[in-house]
């Protein structure tokens, strides 16, 4: 569960990151918090033997009739943020289940692997490079065709990781003492 965690955690400072609306130090007190959190929201419902169990418990998800991720938003409350100024894309579905963090933008984009894992053994670096290489992957091929709200209009969606480094970010130093 650590490093599903720890993917979905790195995933969203990485776009809020991106919307340069928060300081860092603000980036890494709601990183801290969402990833206790989902630790204890998902303690009871982890089945590794069956992924697709409680998947919906465990999904994180923002669209135009669940405007906010209510765990996302305590997250910001807890760490004296507006969840306004993480700057999520309007329609973001992510699905955390033992082994694999999956995302969609969009309602009608297909879903791609942000991570997956073969073992709780993985080190932070490779979590890093993973997660990089699904924003690298939605920068150059998933772009929303249409949103459920607008239905008529295509409007793309851009999403670009800024340089990385092999450098654990402080988002795993955090996880690491939780774990």
């Amino acid at each position: 569960m650590k490093n599903e965690i720890a993917a979905v955690v790195f995933f969203f400072t990485r776009l809020v990151r991106k919307h340069d609306k928060l300081k860092k130090e603000a980036v890494e007190r709601f990183a801290e918090k969402l990833t206790l959190i989902l630790q204890e929201k998902y303690k009871n419902h982890w089945y590794p033997e069956k992924p697709s169990k409680g998947q919906a418990y465990r999904c994180i998800r923002v669209n135009k009739f669940q405007r906010v991720d209510p765990d996302v938003l305590k997250a910001c409350e807890n760490s004296c943020i507006l969840y306004s100024d993480l700057g999520l894309p309007k329609e973001l579905t992510l699905w955390v289940d033992p082994c694999e963090v999956c995302c969609r933008y969009g309602e009608k984009n297909n879903a791609f692997i942000v991570a997956s894992f073969e073992n709780e053994d993985e080190n932070k670096d490779e979590i890093s490079k993973k997660v990089t290489r699904a924003l690298d992957k939605v920068t150059s091929d998933y772009h929303s065709g249409s949103s459920s709200s607008d239905e008529e209009t295509s409007k793309e969606v851009e999403v670009k990781p800024s340089s990385m480094t092999a450098t654990p970010s402080p988002v795993y130093q955090i996880s690491e003492l939780m774990f």
